[in-house]
């Protein structure tokens, strides 16, 4: 993301992980955890939408951790179906909270990361550990993946002329759950030259 990003690798089930780190400048008020696009289509932890959101969490004072899920970049491992992708997600965790104990985190993801993150909110809440505070879904997988129901403040925002993901099937998500998302006109699934409001979304929105 910049040259202050740390690189670091985890031991993960299926081989070595590779990771990445933004420090806030101050002491970190929190963790955040960012899970890119998915792995068989090109999506790695830099994305550009991983990267925003990577940006916003860091400017919030978040020290701010993406992963490259099995088989991407220098993650040793094979596609998983998101069941492997959501067992590293909680092995980064874990290694998060080990460097910065006793502080809140969130749990962030674009397309295919955001089944990543639910899924892995859904276990902490049946595990009864610590959940996250709140969670940011850029993209939602829904109608591609079971996606599970989340929690009543979670930040959604989706694109208005999304064809990876209609926008009609993320509402059906979430009508049931009686969550709103916030929309962005003429953005498409990768928000070309729209980024700029994923990050306001976030920014404006976190301590509401």
């Amino acid at each position: 993301m910049n040259a202050q990003t740390q690189r670091f690798f985890l031991a993960g089930a299926a081989g070595r992980l590779e990771c990445a780190l933004d420090l806030p400048q101050e002491a970190p008020r929190g963790i955040a955890l960012v899970a890119h696009p998915h792995p068989l289509y090109g999506g790695t932890m830099d994305n550009k939408i991983a990267q925003t959101l990577a940006r916003a969490f860091v400017s919030l004072g978040y020290a701010t951790a993406r992963m490259n899920f099995r088989g991407v970049g220098q993650s040793e491992g094979t596609h998983e179906e998101g069941r492997g992708e959501t067992d590293d997600m909680a092995l980064l965790l874990q290694h998060m909270q080990s460097q910065y104990p006793n502080l809140p985190f969130a749990l962030a993801g674009f397309s295919f990361g955001t089944f990543v993150q639910a899924q892995l909110q859904k276990r902490l809440e049946t595990e009864g550990a610590q959940t996250a505070e709140r969670l940011v879904l850029v993209g939602s997988a829904a109608g591609k993946w079971p996606m599970p129901t989340v929690p009543s403040n979670t930040l959604l925002v989706h694109g208005e002329l999304d064809d990876t993901i209609p926008l009609s099937a993320v509402l059906d998500w979430l009508r049931p759950q009686d969550i709103p998302v916030l929309v962005v006109p003429g953005a498409d699934h990768f928000f070309h030259r729209k980024l700029q409001h994923i990050k306001s979304f976030v920014v404006e929105s976190w301590h509401r």
